[in-house]
């Protein structure tokens, strides 16, 4: 997907984020490569970090598929708990299954 001019980078990686369906799960890696911007990860991160309320953020992982991003969630609705809500197993703050439950919106969504 080209970037649109007329959003910020971070307003495109929210756009992206809000496609990735319930009980799934990406990273901040295949965000970046699908905004053809690959070598940004740490930048989808950020922009994850502020994203507005109706972004689902506990779905972006980074690539092991690692809550590392959990300390950006309040303590009432942890991200663990966010995601085990749409049956996703959590261990070790580990997604149990992360390559199956791995949504890769290159392949998702039509480039």
């Amino acid at each position: 997907m080209a970037r649109d001019p007329k959003h910020s980078f971070f307003e495109d990686v929210w756009e992206v984020a809000r496609l990735i369906p319930a009980g799934r799960v990406t990273s901040y890696g295949a965000i970046a490569k699908y905004l053809g911007t690959g070598m940004s990860a740490r930048m989808v991160g950020w922009a994850m970090n502020g994203c507005p309320g109706d972004v689902p953020a506990q779905r972006v992982l980074n690539r092991l598929g690692l809550l590392t991003g959990k300390h950006h969630f309040s303590a009432d609705t942890p991200m663990e708990v966010l995601l085990e809500a749409e049956g996703i197993k959590v261990v070790n703050d580990r997604v149990i299954d992360f390559e199956k439950l791995f949504w890769d919106p290159a392949k998702e969504l039509e480039i």
